[in-house]
């Protein structure tokens, strides 16, 4: 599934939402799921949208915050 269209919609500029796919990529990769429309990854979607709302940048600081807001870290 192309996770582009999960962010479509939203008020982001192309990079960051280059950033954001990287990071749910890479974020879903890390907890073990796989990506797809189900209940976890769209949790997963919406958490890195959050940030990236919030001012958050770059796929690997969202995704390393998205771990830590999960409570899962990368060593």
């Amino acid at each position: 599934m192309p996770v582009t269209p999960l962010f479509s919609g939203r008020p982001f500029e192309p990079e960051i939402i280059r950033d954001m796919s990287a990071a749910f990529v890479e974020t879903c990769k890390s907890l073990g799921l796989k990506v797809g429309d189900d209940a976890a990854t769209r949790l997963v979607a919406e958490k890195i949208i959050e940030l990236a709302q919030r001012g958050m940048r770059g796929a690997e600081n969202l995704k390393a915050r998205a771990l830590k807001e999960f409570n899962r870290e990368e060593g």
